[in-house]
Parts: C-alpha cells; sequence; structure tokens
C-alpha cells in the first residue's frame, strides 16, 4: 500500500512538471504578427465599342438629286414654318381678345358687387326703421298699460 501511495505520487510529480514544461512553452512563444493581405488585381478596363459606320440613307443617288430632294423638303419645312407662325400670330390675337372679355367681365363683376351693397344698405336701413315703428308705435304703447 505504501508503494503504491509513493508511485502515485511521483507520478502526479512527473506529471505535474510535464504540464509546467508544456504551459512554460505555450507561453513563452511569440504571436505571429498577421499576414498582409495581397492587393486584389485590378479589373481589365472596358472597352469602348467601335461605332458601326453610319450607311448611305439613300443609296444611289447623285449629286444633284440629292440637292434636289433637299431643296423640296427645305421648301416643305419653310411651309410648315409659316403654317406654324401664322398660328401662333392666331393664338395671339385671340389670348388678347380673351384678355380684353375677361377685363370687361371682371369691370361687369365689379359693377353688380357694388349694386349689390348699395342694395344690401338699403334694406338695412328699411330693416332698421321698421323695427323702430315696431317697437316705438306698436310694442311700447302696449307696454305701457
Amino acid at each position: 500500500m505504501k508503494i503504491s501511495i509513493i508511485f502515485c505520487l511521483v507520478a502526479l510529480l512527473f506529471l505535474a512538471n510535464s504540464l509546467q514544461f508544456t504551459f512554460a512553452i505555450e507561453t513563452e512563444q511569440e504571436p505571429e504578427p498577421p499576414q498582409i493581405p495581397e492587393p486584389a488585381p485590378e479589373p481589365e478596363p472596358i472597352r469602348k465599342s467601335e461605332p458601326e459606320p453610319v450607311p448611305d440613307p439613300f443609296p444611289g443617288e447623285t449629286e444633284s438629286e440629292k440637292i434636289q430632294r433637299l431643296t423640296a423638303e427645305n421648301e416643305k419645312l419653310k411651309q410648315q414654318n409659316s403654317n406654324l407662325q401664322s398660328q401662333i400670330s392666331n393664338l395671339k390675337n385671340d389670348k388678347l381678345r380673351l384678355q380684353a372679355e375677361i377685363s370687361e367681365l371682371n369691370e361687369t363683376i365689379e359693377g353688380l358687387k357694388e349694386i349689390t351693397m348699395e342694395q344690401v344698405r338699403v334694406i338695412m336701413d328699411l330693416a332698421n326703421k321698421l323695427k323702430e315703428v315696431l317697437f316705438e308705435k306698436i310694442f311700447s304703447p302696449t307696454i305701457a298699460f
């Protein structure tokens, strides 16, 4: 029994020493610096697509035909321009006429407002006179008794 106790104590001491040595190695180690990340490769630049050449809108036309066609289109555009300018002048005239009518209507409305206010004043005056007549001539003698 004594031998087993002594053997256990020796085994514990040996185990404790080996653990201290293991812990000492772990604590004496210096931490490594963090790894520097490598830069990401640069993406390839986007290349501009080369525009396709503009096809000739009227292939097989001679210079004189092009000039005649462009002259006809120019005349048509001039005619449209003159039509639009006449429409604009008509619209301006209509606008001026409408503005004159609106100002005339505003003046009429102002006149009607003045007439209405005068009528309200007359009605109020008549109501006051009626009140005076009722209270002074009709109710006063009946209250005095």
